[in-house]
């Protein structure tokens, strides 16, 4: 068989964004890739089918999952063969190859090493199968890949689908990129989420595979298209359990007991006062450079314990004046981290000391894995993320949502574990449910399921359903040809049936129980992330609960897209997507938990709760208020999330408003304005006061100066011969009044200018920007296409995005100018912004010349160059330099951009 049989079609019409992909197909594959970014919902899986019967050449398929290898197969019988059967030439063992073969990355890249995996009895609670590094892949060296890619080569497959291809841990890399070259196959990449967060060398890495990104949609586009439905991400706040509380304050008063032990710590005291950086600083100025922030923590670190800091520091660190700061936890971490590990020669006679210095911290919960951490511990993380809080909110939401869409309800609660050990085999179940996870959650819910919910459990290896879906499960398993089910009641609820897997099922297991759940029989569906988070499709979904602790990127953002798919024949359907975040209220952040609720947003589009609908990313559109920690804001926060969750036809009103607002979603930098009160009365104010000022000097001058110059000119008309003369002294007099009356005037201008339109400055920073990134090769749309665009908004927050360019084009701008505005950290050029106020007053910035840049002398002098005509006059300096050092020191402490700290956000916005 060498090519695909003539009568396969796609039984449904292409939606425009799949029609327009397979129109351009050609051009598309002139590098020899595809290479598509759509979000979860818009058709990805059959449109690489689509590509493969297209390129019709034998195939090999990569899924990151056996369930997502399993759906490639169902789909592709399903909607091309039009057919339950899988027939004999597709192979689910890449060691037996056939026509189109269907296999996991994990699978080629064990077989290519002679490992035996089984992947069906991976467990899905594990990360990576047994015989593997425990912190992620043991050392592989191929021995075996010969013989895989020969097997691969006698079918002449010359078609490669990568699905999810950013899922790959390094060794999983480095063995496929041996089989492409080997193969030099046609590669069809697919991805929800392209992994922009990570390195500049990780990204090339995915480009080399994938290649350059061919078409991108946006889950908006797709949305107004009707692809996929209005939904609204909506947070149940918990606070820990009593247990858990004291744990947590139990943690903090040792750690608060460790730092005022530690902070007057006589022995370290002692060590540091021996060290060439204190004796002689100015004899280790290459070492001090190279070390900032360890130098600091030691100056800072003996001030507080009311040791006097000489003036050869002070001139070391380039500031007589500076201000240095007071002791606290992070500036402790980093002089522990000093004393107990980089400086090895030095503080070899306190050894003894260091030793039962680490004992403490580690007793104290301080420390993990060489890493010193006072406000963060992996034990209180741990509580927060696994509260059991969390499952009486799960109870709680699923109340609701039944409450109000009753029998309609499909629902799907996603966790990270099984936890087996609460089901027991006994006529009660009584345990006390103390851990989250699909079992325990499964619990709580049948322990108080008044409404008679018809609950069930989905994963890899346990499957429950209600005695009432049975006979449903029955008649859609015969459709597959599975006559003999081992099931058994469930030992202590027999209104319950545990289904066992058996060899004919479990290929077929997912899909069986996902029709039972679609067609309504199911109305609550309990599983694990990795087997339902990515892939699983199931249309009917309207509401899900995401009780998994998992903040990546990637895989968040694809457990979210189970419930956003639109379903045919229900035009209505929206989708609630519920977050589970147990704050800690010894935490003004609110805690680990929350943190990471944070960066999940990252990566979620929506529609915000503000009173002007608008559609972007980040935790801001929820509009959650500063001291959430408190009870009593969250638990008010949790009924006004009620009360938007409840009204769905209000959901889609909000996001017909906001896509009615853009046209297309940008990529930009925001940059907040850095008054506490409103930016425009601010501007108003400096120029109300200038106005006033002014108009005053004038007024006072006319009045009262005026009056006595008139008598002066008087007195000086007898010396006054000419026009000259005159001018003369009426020019001196001017100059005195200018000095008395136009102080305030010049001061409150300055202001003024101070708070002008802000968005000219990084207008003009990002034209040189962009100038200097067409340089380097980093973006190669014609210069013509392309235009920097900066806006200010009504609360004076800046934005600054790139039109035109491809979306990773687009990316690298907006991560540069990050590096630009951001404050200084450790670059290898910094800028030295040179700016003179009315030509008196001389003014400096700093800013970092991006990596991409500035790992190149040429292109960093280029960047200056650009930056000279564009921007201003300025001064490139190489910090790898005793001076560039002393530089970067200062230019850390003194830096305007610092004043931004950690509020830059790079966010995604509808416009």
């Amino acid at each position: 068989m060498t090519e695909y049989p003539k009568d396969i079609e796609f039984k449904y019409s292409w939606r425009k964004y799949q029609q327009r992909v397979l129109d351009d197909l050609k051009e598309h594959l002139t590098d020899g890739h595809l290479h598509i970014i759509a979000p979860p919902g818009s058709g990805k899986t059959v449109l690489g089918l689509e590509v493969a019967l297209r390129l019709n050449s034998p195939t090999l398929i990569l899924a990151p999952t056996i369930a997502i290898r399993n759906q490639w197969i169902q789909r592709f019988c399903e909607l091309f063969l039009q057919s339950n059967l899988t027939p004999d030439w597709i192979s689910r063992d890449i060691r037996n190859p056939k026509f189109m073969t269907v296999v996991t990355y994990q699978g080629l890249h064990a077989a290519c090493n002679n490992w035996r995996v089984d992947e069906e009895e991976i467990d899905e609670e594990e990360d990576f199968p047994k015989g593997q590094a425990e912190n992620g892949i043991k050392k592989s060296t191929n021995p075996n890949l010969d013989s895989i890619v020969s097997g691969l080569k006698s079918q002449q497959i010359k078609t490669i689908v990568v699905d999810e291809a950013h899922h790959l841990k390094n060794e999983w890399w480095q063995t496929l990129t041996k089989v492409k070259e080997k193969l030099d196959p046609v590669i069809v990449g697919l991805t929800a989420t392209p992994p922009y967060d990570v390195s500049a060398t990780e990204w090339q890495r995915y480009v080399a595979l994938n290649g350059p990104v061919d078409t991108e949609i946006s889950v908006p586009e797709l949305v107004v298209e009707g692809d996929l439905c209005p939904h609204q991400d909506y947070v149940y706040f918990s606070l820990p359990t009593t247990k858990e509380n004291q744990s947590i304050l139990d943690f903090r008063n040792n750690i608060e007991k460790l730092f005022g032990e530690i902070k007057t710590d006589e022995t370290i005291l002692e060590a540091i006062q021996q060290h060439p950086i204190w004796q002689e600083p100015s004899k280790q100025l290459d070492w001090i450079y190279n070390n900032l922030s360890s130098y600091s923590a030691c100056l800072i670190f003996l001030h507080d314990n009311k040791i006097e800091i000489p003036a050869t520091h002070l001139e070391v660190i380039g500031d007589k004046n500076f201000q240095i700061p007071k002791l606290d936890f992070e500036w402790i971490e980093i002089l522990l981290d000093f004393y107990l590990y980089k400086e090895k020669e030095y503080f070899k006679a306190f050894e003894p000391h260091q030793k039962t210095l680490e004992k403490r911290l580690r007793r104290y919960g301080a420390i993990e894995r060489r890493q010193i951490n006072f406000l963060h511990n992996r034990r209180i993380t741990g509580f927060l993320t696994s509260s059991i809080s969390k499952l009486n909110g799960i109870k709680e939401i699923v109340d609701f949502e039944y409450g109000n869409l009753g029998k309609d309800l499909r629902l799907v609660i996603l966790s990270d574990f099984i936890r087996k050990e609460f089901f027991i085999n006994a006529p009660e179940n009584n345990l006390e449910l103390n851990k989250i996870g699909v079992i325990p959650i499964f619990e709580k819910l049948r322990r108080e399921n008044r409404a008679n919910k018809k609950i069930a459990v989905l994963t890899g290896s346990m499957i429950i359903i209600p005695l009432t879906a049975y006979a449903a499960f029955e008649a859609k398993a015969a459709k597959y040809g599975i006559t003999q089910i081992n099931s058994s009641p469930v030992p202590f609820d027999s209104s319950y049936i545990l289904i066992n897997q058996t060899a004919q099922l479990k290929h077929d297991i997912v899909h069986i129980v996902t029709q039972v759940f679609q067609a309504g029989e199911i109305e609550v569906l309990i599983g694990t992330k990795s087997l339902l988070g990515e892939g699983w499709d199931a249309p009917a979904i309207n509401a899900l609960i995401l009780a998994s602790f998992v903040g990546s990127f990637v895989l968040s953002n694809q457990m979210r897209g189970r419930a956003i798919r639109t379903q045919n024949g229900n035009g209505d359907k929206t989708g609630n997507i519920w977050h589970l975040v147990c704050l800690d209220p010894t935490s003004m952040t609110g805690g680990d938990d929350f943190e990471l609720l944070k960066r999940r947003f990252r990566s979620f589009l929506g529609v915000s709760f503000r009173d002007e609908p608008a559609i972007e990313n980040g935790i801001g559109r929820l509009d959650l208020p500063e001291n959430i920690h408190h009870r009593e804001e969250a638990e008010k926060k949790n009924t006004e999330m009620f009360g938007h969750a409840g009204d769905r036809e209000s959901l889609k009103l909000r996001w017909k408003e906001a896509l009615a607002t853009g046209v297309n979603l940008v990529e930009e930098i925001k940059i907040p304005f850095p008054e506490e009160r409103e930016y425009k009365a601010v501007k108003s104010m400096y120029l109300y006061k200038t106005i006033r000022n002014l108009l005053g000097a004038l007024g006072s001058g006319l009045l009262g100066y005026g009056l006595e110059s008139l008598e002066i000119l008087g007195r000086a008309s007898k010396n006054i011969k000419t026009a000259k003369d005159l001018y003369v002294y009426l020019a001196v007099i001017g100059t005195i009044g200018m000095v008395i009356f136009g102080r305030q005037t010049f001061l409150t201008l300055r202001l003024y200018f101070k708070y002008r339109d802000i968005s000219k400055d990084l207008q003009q920073i990002g034209d040189a920007l962009l100038n200097a990134l067409i340089k380097a090769g980093s973006i190669h749309t014609e210069h013509s296409n392309l235009k920097v665009e900066t806006s200010v908004d009504k609360w004076g927050a800046v934005f600054c995005h790139l039109e035109g360019g491809t979306t990773f084009e687009k990316s690298t701008f907006i991560l540069a100018l990050q590096e630009v505005i951001a404050p200084i950290d450790n670059p290898r050029y910094v800028i030295i912004r040179k700016n003179r106020f009315m030509l008196l007053t001389k003014q400096k910035d700093y800013h970092s010349v991006p990596e991409i840049l500035g790992r190149n002398k040429h292109l960093a002098t280029y960047f200056k160059g650009q930056w000279e005509k564009l921007v201003g006059s300025c001064e490139l300096v190489f910090t790898r330099t005793i001076e560039g050092r002393k530089l970067l020191l200062k230019s850390r402490v003194k830096s305007l951009a610092a004043q931004f700290e950690d509020k830059v956000e790079h966010i995604n916005k509808w416009k």
